[in-house]
Protein backbone atom coordinates (compact mmCIF):
# COMPACT_ATOMS: atom_id res chain seq x y z
CA UNK A 1 0.00 0.00 0.00
CA UNK A 2 1.15 3.23 -0.75
CA UNK A 3 2.96 5.08 1.91
CA UNK A 4 2.12 8.42 3.63
CA UNK A 5 4.05 11.38 2.19
CA UNK A 6 3.10 13.93 4.59
CA UNK A 7 0.41 17.29 2.98
CA UNK A 8 2.49 17.97 0.11
CA UNK A 9 -0.15 18.11 -2.84
CA UNK A 10 0.10 14.20 -4.64
CA UNK A 11 -0.05 13.47 -8.33
CA UNK A 12 -2.96 11.69 -9.58
CA UNK A 13 -2.50 7.53 -8.98
CA UNK A 14 -2.19 5.11 -11.26
CA UNK A 15 -4.07 1.74 -9.69
CA UNK A 16 -4.03 -0.37 -13.33
CA UNK A 17 -1.31 -2.64 -11.90
CA UNK A 18 -1.14 -6.19 -13.57
CA UNK A 19 -1.59 -8.12 -10.23
CA UNK A 20 -4.62 -5.80 -9.30
CA UNK A 21 -6.03 -5.67 -12.44
CA UNK A 22 -5.91 -9.80 -13.34
CA UNK A 23 -8.42 -9.97 -10.07
CA UNK A 24 -10.29 -6.81 -10.75
CA UNK A 25 -11.54 -8.25 -14.08
CA UNK A 26 -13.12 -11.56 -12.61
CA UNK A 27 -14.68 -9.10 -10.05
CA UNK A 28 -16.07 -7.47 -12.80
CA UNK A 29 -17.25 -10.21 -14.77
CA UNK A 30 -18.80 -11.66 -12.28
CA UNK A 31 -21.05 -8.64 -11.39
CA UNK A 32 -22.43 -7.54 -15.10
CA UNK A 33 -21.44 -10.48 -16.89
CA UNK A 34 -24.29 -12.11 -18.72
CA UNK A 35 -24.20 -15.26 -20.83
CA UNK A 36 -27.37 -15.11 -22.02
CA UNK A 37 -26.42 -11.68 -23.68
CA UNK A 38 -23.34 -13.20 -25.15
CA UNK A 39 -25.71 -16.25 -26.45
CA UNK A 40 -28.06 -13.24 -28.77
CA UNK A 41 -25.13 -11.33 -29.62
CA UNK A 42 -23.40 -14.84 -31.54
CA UNK A 43 -27.14 -15.35 -32.70
CA UNK A 44 -27.05 -12.68 -34.98
CA UNK A 45 -28.82 -10.39 -32.23
CA UNK A 46 -32.48 -12.33 -31.61
CA UNK A 47 -33.62 -15.19 -30.11
CA UNK A 48 -36.63 -17.09 -30.62
CA UNK A 49 -38.30 -19.58 -28.75
CA UNK A 50 -42.22 -20.63 -29.93
CA UNK A 51 -44.13 -17.31 -30.77
CA UNK A 52 -41.40 -14.73 -29.14
CA UNK A 53 -38.67 -13.34 -30.34
CA UNK A 54 -36.34 -10.99 -27.99
CA UNK A 55 -33.94 -8.71 -30.50
CA UNK A 56 -31.40 -7.10 -29.31
CA UNK A 57 -29.70 -3.88 -31.16
CA UNK A 58 -26.09 -4.67 -32.78
CA UNK A 59 -24.51 -1.77 -30.10
CA UNK A 60 -25.60 -1.39 -26.93
CA UNK A 61 -24.55 -1.50 -23.14
CA UNK A 62 -21.00 -0.30 -21.21
CA UNK A 63 -18.59 1.15 -23.47
CA UNK A 64 -14.75 1.31 -23.43
CA UNK A 65 -14.51 4.26 -21.08
CA UNK A 66 -17.45 2.83 -18.40
CA UNK A 67 -16.00 -0.42 -18.40
CA UNK A 68 -12.79 1.20 -17.87
CA UNK A 69 -14.01 4.13 -15.10
CA UNK A 70 -15.77 0.61 -13.39
CA UNK A 71 -12.24 -0.88 -13.76
CA UNK A 72 -10.56 1.58 -11.91
CA UNK A 73 -12.86 1.91 -9.11
CA UNK A 74 -12.51 -1.86 -8.03
CA UNK A 75 -8.77 -1.42 -8.60
CA UNK A 76 -8.82 2.13 -5.82
CA UNK A 77 -10.43 -0.09 -3.31
CA UNK A 78 -7.77 -3.09 -3.87
CA UNK A 79 -4.88 -0.96 -3.75
CA UNK A 80 -5.65 1.21 -0.97
CA UNK A 81 -7.59 -1.68 1.19
CA UNK A 82 -7.44 0.46 4.52
CA UNK A 83 -8.08 3.86 3.00
CA UNK A 84 -11.02 5.53 3.19
CA UNK A 85 -12.63 6.28 -0.49
CA UNK A 86 -14.67 8.87 -1.85
CA UNK A 87 -16.27 8.98 -5.28
CA UNK A 88 -17.33 12.48 -6.27
CA UNK A 89 -21.24 11.91 -7.17
CA UNK A 90 -22.01 8.73 -9.51
CA UNK A 91 -19.13 7.03 -11.18
CA UNK A 92 -22.27 6.38 -13.85
CA UNK A 93 -25.57 6.96 -14.18
CA UNK A 94 -26.63 3.75 -13.24
CA UNK A 95 -27.84 2.50 -9.91
CA UNK A 96 -26.81 -1.16 -9.78
CA UNK A 97 -22.96 0.42 -10.44
CA UNK A 98 -23.01 2.63 -7.80
CA UNK A 99 -24.93 0.08 -5.13
CA UNK A 100 -21.87 -1.97 -6.06
CA UNK A 101 -19.26 0.39 -5.25
CA UNK A 102 -21.11 1.84 -2.14
CA UNK A 103 -21.51 -2.12 -0.99
CA UNK A 104 -17.10 -1.72 -1.03
CA UNK A 105 -17.39 1.03 1.00
CA UNK A 106 -16.48 4.05 -1.50
CA UNK A 107 -18.49 6.61 -0.16
CA UNK A 108 -20.62 9.42 -2.70
CA UNK A 109 -19.45 13.08 -2.29
CA UNK A 110 -21.99 15.89 -3.24
CA UNK A 111 -20.99 17.11 -6.42
CA UNK A 112 -23.46 20.09 -6.88
CA UNK A 113 -21.22 22.26 -5.08
CA UNK A 114 -18.31 22.29 -2.94
CA UNK A 115 -19.84 21.69 0.28
CA UNK A 116 -18.20 20.61 4.20
CA UNK A 117 -17.58 17.32 3.25
CA UNK A 118 -14.69 18.24 1.01
CA UNK A 119 -13.44 20.49 3.58
CA UNK A 120 -13.16 17.08 5.72
CA UNK A 121 -11.16 15.09 3.21
CA UNK A 122 -7.66 14.02 4.29
CA UNK A 123 -4.13 13.71 3.00
CA UNK A 124 -4.53 9.91 3.31
CA UNK A 125 -7.48 10.20 1.47
CA UNK A 126 -8.34 8.26 -2.08
CA UNK A 127 -10.78 10.36 -4.07
CA UNK A 128 -12.31 9.14 -7.16
CA UNK A 129 -13.42 11.21 -10.01
CA UNK A 130 -16.39 9.82 -11.89
CA UNK A 131 -16.29 9.40 -15.45
CA UNK A 132 -17.98 12.66 -16.05
CA UNK A 133 -14.99 14.60 -14.88
CA UNK A 134 -15.45 17.30 -12.33
CA UNK A 135 -15.38 20.90 -12.09
CA UNK A 136 -11.63 22.38 -11.88
CA UNK A 137 -12.50 24.25 -8.61
CA UNK A 138 -13.25 20.65 -6.99
CA UNK A 139 -9.80 19.04 -8.29
CA UNK A 140 -7.85 22.53 -6.76
CA UNK A 141 -9.81 21.41 -3.41
CA UNK A 142 -8.67 17.82 -3.38
CA UNK A 143 -5.16 18.70 -4.54
CA UNK A 144 -5.14 21.35 -2.13
CA UNK A 145 -6.13 18.75 0.42
CA UNK A 146 -3.40 16.53 -0.65
CA UNK A 147 -5.57 13.40 -1.45
CA UNK A 148 -4.66 10.36 -3.52
CA UNK A 149 -6.63 10.77 -7.18
CA UNK A 150 -8.00 7.88 -9.28
CA UNK A 151 -9.33 9.91 -12.37
CA UNK A 152 -11.77 8.02 -14.76
CA UNK A 153 -13.26 10.85 -16.90
CA UNK A 154 -13.38 9.53 -20.36
CA UNK A 155 -10.92 10.07 -23.08
CA UNK A 156 -14.13 11.65 -25.07
CA UNK A 157 -14.74 14.60 -22.44
CA UNK A 158 -11.35 15.89 -22.05
CA UNK A 159 -11.19 15.92 -26.40
CA UNK A 160 -14.42 18.51 -25.43
CA UNK A 161 -12.07 20.23 -22.67
CA UNK A 162 -9.36 20.86 -25.01
CA UNK A 163 -12.09 22.38 -27.57
CA UNK A 164 -13.29 24.58 -25.15
CA UNK A 165 -9.88 25.90 -23.66
CA UNK A 166 -9.03 26.50 -27.90
CA UNK A 167 -12.18 28.48 -27.95
CA UNK A 168 -11.08 30.22 -24.68
CA UNK A 169 -7.54 31.36 -26.35
CA UNK A 170 -8.60 32.32 -29.46
CA UNK A 171 -11.32 34.77 -27.59
CA UNK A 172 -14.48 32.58 -28.57
CA UNK A 173 -17.22 32.37 -25.70
CA UNK A 174 -18.20 28.13 -25.87
CA UNK A 175 -21.90 27.31 -26.63
CA UNK A 176 -22.12 23.97 -25.12
CA UNK A 177 -25.31 22.13 -26.09
CA UNK A 178 -26.13 20.09 -22.86
CA UNK A 179 -27.72 20.14 -19.73
CA UNK A 180 -26.74 22.97 -17.65
CA UNK A 181 -27.16 20.74 -14.61
CA UNK A 182 -25.32 17.73 -15.66
CA UNK A 183 -22.03 16.83 -14.09
CA UNK A 184 -19.91 16.62 -17.50
CA UNK A 185 -21.70 19.97 -18.67
CA UNK A 186 -20.43 21.72 -15.52
CA UNK A 187 -16.92 20.02 -15.94
CA UNK A 188 -17.13 21.20 -19.33
CA UNK A 189 -18.46 24.86 -18.23
CA UNK A 190 -15.52 25.45 -15.45
CA UNK A 191 -12.92 24.60 -18.33
CA UNK A 192 -14.25 27.34 -20.87
CA UNK A 193 -13.80 29.76 -18.33
CA UNK A 194 -10.20 29.31 -19.15
CA UNK A 195 -7.25 29.28 -16.39
CA UNK A 196 -7.55 33.12 -15.71
CA UNK A 197 -11.53 33.04 -15.66
CA UNK A 198 -11.71 35.40 -18.47
CA UNK A 199 -13.74 32.62 -20.72
CA UNK A 200 -17.23 32.42 -21.08
CA UNK A 201 -19.91 29.89 -22.34
CA UNK A 202 -23.72 29.66 -22.42
CA UNK A 203 -25.50 25.95 -22.09
CA UNK A 204 -28.47 25.53 -24.93
CA UNK A 205 -30.38 22.23 -24.19
CA UNK A 206 -32.80 22.57 -27.10
CA UNK A 207 -33.78 23.53 -30.64
CA UNK A 208 -35.85 26.50 -29.15
CA UNK A 209 -33.00 28.03 -26.99
CA UNK A 210 -30.98 27.95 -30.08
CA UNK A 211 -33.30 29.93 -32.37
CA UNK A 212 -33.81 32.22 -29.29
CA UNK A 213 -29.69 32.33 -28.85
CA UNK A 214 -29.50 33.09 -32.59
CA UNK A 215 -32.02 35.77 -32.86
CA UNK A 216 -30.21 37.27 -30.42
CA UNK A 217 -26.81 37.29 -32.68
CA UNK A 218 -28.67 38.13 -35.57
CA UNK A 219 -30.55 41.11 -33.93
CA UNK A 220 -29.61 41.75 -30.33
CA UNK A 221 -32.55 42.12 -28.20
CA UNK A 222 -33.78 41.86 -24.89
CA UNK A 223 -31.41 41.60 -22.61
CA UNK A 224 -33.26 40.92 -19.35
CA UNK A 225 -35.32 38.07 -21.65
CA UNK A 226 -32.07 36.66 -22.50
CA UNK A 227 -30.50 36.63 -18.81
CA UNK A 228 -34.50 35.11 -17.64
CA UNK A 229 -34.14 32.06 -20.42
CA UNK A 230 -30.61 31.46 -19.27
CA UNK A 231 -30.68 31.57 -16.09
CA UNK A 232 -27.53 29.22 -14.28
CA UNK A 233 -26.48 28.04 -17.50
CA UNK A 234 -23.90 31.10 -18.39
CA UNK A 235 -20.95 31.85 -17.29
CA UNK A 236 -19.99 34.56 -14.15
CA UNK A 237 -20.13 38.41 -15.83
CA UNK A 238 -21.98 37.28 -19.01
CA UNK A 239 -22.75 39.85 -21.35
CA UNK A 240 -24.84 38.91 -24.67
CA UNK A 241 -23.83 41.87 -26.55
CA UNK A 242 -20.27 41.44 -26.11
CA UNK A 243 -19.48 37.40 -25.72
CA UNK A 244 -21.75 36.56 -28.74
CA UNK A 245 -19.43 38.26 -31.20
CA UNK A 246 -17.11 35.86 -31.74
CA UNK A 247 -19.01 32.01 -31.10
CA UNK A 248 -17.75 28.15 -31.03
CA UNK A 249 -20.02 25.57 -30.64
CA UNK A 250 -19.27 22.01 -28.15
CA UNK A 251 -21.27 19.56 -26.72
CA UNK A 252 -22.26 17.20 -23.73
CA UNK A 253 -20.77 14.12 -25.23
CA UNK A 254 -24.00 12.08 -25.12
CA UNK A 255 -26.45 14.69 -26.41
CA UNK A 256 -28.63 13.50 -29.40
CA UNK A 257 -26.26 13.58 -32.70
CA UNK A 258 -28.42 14.66 -35.11
CA UNK A 259 -30.12 17.77 -32.42
CA UNK A 260 -26.47 18.43 -31.84
CA UNK A 261 -25.95 19.17 -35.63
CA UNK A 262 -28.97 21.39 -36.00
CA UNK A 263 -27.43 23.40 -33.43
CA UNK A 264 -24.08 23.89 -35.06
CA UNK A 265 -25.75 24.52 -38.60
CA UNK A 266 -28.24 26.92 -36.82
CA UNK A 267 -25.82 28.84 -35.16
CA UNK A 268 -23.19 29.09 -38.10
CA UNK A 269 -26.49 30.53 -40.56
CA UNK A 270 -26.86 33.36 -37.23
CA UNK A 271 -23.47 34.42 -37.60
CA UNK A 272 -23.17 34.55 -41.32
CA UNK A 273 -25.92 36.51 -41.59
CA UNK A 274 -25.23 38.92 -39.09
CA UNK A 275 -21.26 39.04 -40.27
CA UNK A 276 -22.09 37.97 -43.81
CA UNK A 277 -19.35 35.30 -42.66
CA UNK A 278 -18.46 32.42 -40.95
CA UNK A 279 -15.12 33.66 -39.15
CA UNK A 280 -16.62 34.30 -35.79
CA UNK A 281 -17.70 30.99 -35.97
CA UNK A 282 -16.47 27.54 -35.13
CA UNK A 283 -17.47 23.96 -33.88
CA UNK A 284 -15.77 20.50 -33.64
CA UNK A 285 -17.70 17.05 -33.43
CA UNK A 286 -17.32 16.32 -29.84
CA UNK A 287 -19.73 13.79 -30.45
CA UNK A 288 -19.09 10.66 -28.23
CA UNK A 289 -18.36 7.72 -30.31
CA UNK A 290 -19.80 5.38 -28.24
CA UNK A 291 -23.00 7.29 -27.84
CA UNK A 292 -23.42 7.73 -31.77
CA UNK A 293 -22.46 3.80 -32.26
CA UNK A 294 -25.90 3.07 -29.71
CA UNK A 295 -27.66 6.14 -31.51
CA UNK A 296 -26.85 4.48 -35.12
CA UNK A 297 -27.20 0.89 -33.97
CA UNK A 298 -31.20 1.89 -32.98
CA UNK A 299 -31.97 3.66 -36.06
CA UNK A 300 -30.81 0.34 -37.79
CA UNK A 301 -32.52 -1.97 -35.54
CA UNK A 302 -35.97 0.52 -36.04
CA UNK A 303 -35.97 -0.52 -39.83
CA UNK A 304 -37.22 -3.42 -38.99
CA UNK A 305 -40.85 -4.53 -37.22
CA UNK A 306 -41.32 -5.07 -33.46
CA UNK A 307 -44.25 -4.78 -31.14
CA UNK A 308 -42.55 -2.49 -28.51
CA UNK A 309 -38.92 -1.52 -27.42
CA UNK A 310 -37.86 -1.70 -23.86
CA UNK A 311 -34.80 0.66 -22.81
CA UNK A 312 -32.94 -0.53 -19.74
CA UNK A 313 -30.85 1.84 -17.60
CA UNK A 314 -30.49 4.46 -15.20
CA UNK A 315 -33.44 7.01 -15.40
CA UNK A 316 -30.82 9.79 -15.49
CA UNK A 317 -28.39 8.82 -18.08
CA UNK A 318 -28.66 11.23 -20.96
CA UNK A 319 -27.24 8.97 -23.69
CA UNK A 320 -30.26 6.44 -22.62
CA UNK A 321 -32.55 9.07 -22.52
CA UNK A 322 -31.97 10.14 -25.88
CA UNK A 323 -32.14 6.15 -27.02
CA UNK A 324 -36.03 6.83 -25.51
CA UNK A 325 -36.81 10.06 -27.64
CA UNK A 326 -35.32 8.32 -30.88
CA UNK A 327 -37.28 4.86 -30.30
CA UNK A 328 -40.75 6.65 -29.12
CA UNK A 329 -41.18 8.44 -32.75
CA UNK A 330 -42.08 5.05 -34.25
CA UNK A 331 -43.29 2.30 -31.52
CA UNK A 332 -44.29 1.73 -28.31
CA UNK A 333 -40.75 2.44 -25.96
CA UNK A 334 -40.53 1.91 -22.06
CA UNK A 335 -37.58 3.32 -20.25
CA UNK A 336 -36.76 0.93 -17.12
CA UNK A 337 -34.62 1.09 -14.95
CA UNK A 338 -34.45 -2.65 -14.56
CA UNK A 339 -36.51 -5.89 -14.81
CA UNK A 340 -37.91 -5.58 -11.55
CA UNK A 341 -40.27 -2.77 -13.52
CA UNK A 342 -41.75 -5.61 -15.33
CA UNK A 343 -42.87 -7.15 -12.05
CA UNK A 344 -46.54 -6.73 -12.22
CA UNK A 345 -48.67 -8.64 -14.20
CA UNK A 346 -51.08 -5.29 -14.43
CA UNK A 347 -49.21 -2.67 -15.40
CA UNK A 348 -45.67 -1.71 -16.77
CA UNK A 349 -43.41 0.49 -14.30
CA UNK A 350 -41.10 2.95 -16.26
CA UNK A 351 -40.19 6.14 -16.38
CA UNK A 352 -41.85 9.07 -18.82
CA UNK A 353 -39.42 11.44 -20.16
CA UNK A 354 -42.03 14.16 -20.80
CA UNK A 355 -43.56 13.96 -17.41
CA UNK A 356 -40.05 13.48 -15.72
CA UNK A 357 -41.66 10.94 -13.04
CA UNK A 358 -42.07 6.90 -12.98
CA UNK A 359 -45.09 6.25 -14.12
CA UNK A 360 -46.98 2.82 -14.76
CA UNK A 361 -49.10 1.62 -17.69
CA UNK A 362 -50.90 -1.16 -18.87
CA UNK A 363 -49.04 -4.23 -21.11
CA UNK A 364 -49.03 -3.82 -24.45
CA UNK A 365 -51.28 -6.20 -25.73
CA UNK A 366 -48.70 -8.33 -27.62
CA UNK A 367 -46.78 -8.53 -24.67
CA UNK A 368 -48.97 -10.59 -22.75
CA UNK A 369 -50.77 -11.93 -25.23
CA UNK A 370 -50.24 -15.43 -26.85
CA UNK A 371 -49.62 -14.86 -30.73
CA UNK A 372 -46.82 -13.42 -32.09
CA UNK A 373 -44.34 -11.19 -30.42
CA UNK A 374 -41.36 -9.22 -31.27
CA UNK A 375 -39.52 -7.28 -28.18
CA UNK A 376 -37.02 -5.05 -28.92
CA UNK A 377 -34.33 -4.37 -26.23
CA UNK A 378 -31.37 -2.10 -25.91
CA UNK A 379 -29.74 0.22 -23.34
CA UNK A 380 -27.24 3.06 -23.28
CA UNK A 381 -23.61 2.59 -22.57
CA UNK A 382 -23.89 2.75 -18.56
CA UNK A 383 -25.73 -0.38 -18.25
CA UNK A 384 -24.44 -3.68 -17.43
CA UNK A 385 -25.35 -6.78 -18.83
CA UNK A 386 -26.13 -8.14 -16.24
CA UNK A 387 -29.19 -6.10 -16.26
CA UNK A 388 -30.34 -6.68 -19.51
CA UNK A 389 -30.07 -10.60 -19.23
CA UNK A 390 -32.39 -9.91 -16.56
CA UNK A 391 -35.12 -7.79 -18.78
CA UNK A 392 -34.64 -10.72 -21.38
CA UNK A 393 -35.62 -13.60 -18.88
CA UNK A 394 -38.75 -11.30 -17.37
CA UNK A 395 -40.26 -11.12 -21.04
CA UNK A 396 -39.97 -14.59 -21.90
CA UNK A 397 -41.05 -15.32 -18.51
CA UNK A 398 -44.23 -13.18 -19.25
CA UNK A 399 -44.67 -15.34 -22.41
CA UNK A 400 -44.79 -18.45 -20.47
CA UNK A 401 -41.20 -19.48 -21.43
CA UNK A 402 -39.00 -20.27 -18.21
CA UNK A 403 -35.16 -19.12 -17.35
CA UNK A 404 -34.10 -22.90 -17.43
CA UNK A 405 -35.78 -22.89 -21.61
CA UNK A 406 -34.11 -19.55 -22.49
CA UNK A 407 -30.81 -20.75 -21.00
CA UNK A 408 -30.85 -24.51 -23.29
CA UNK A 409 -32.00 -22.80 -26.04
Amino acid sequence: MPQSAGKEKRKRVNVRRPDVMEKVTAEVEAHYRSSIVEKIKNHGGELTIGSTTVRLAQSFGFCYGVERAIDLAYAARRVFPEQNIFLIGEIIHNPEVNKQLSEMGIVSLPWQELSDDYDRLEAEDVVIVPAFGAPTNFMEKIADKGCYVVDTTCGDVMKVWRRVRTYVNEGMTSIIHGKAGHEETQATASRALGEDGSGHYVVVLTLDDTDFLCRYIREGGDRDAFFDRFKGALSPGFDPDQHLKRVGVANQTTMLKSETEEIQRRVRQAVIDRDTEETNFKFFDTICGATQERQDALFEMLRKPMDLLLVVGGYNSSNTSHLVEIAEQQLPTFFIRNSKCLDSLEQLVHYDLHEKKEVASSYPEALLGDGPAVVGITAGASCPNNLIEDAIIRVFGMRGISEDEVRAA
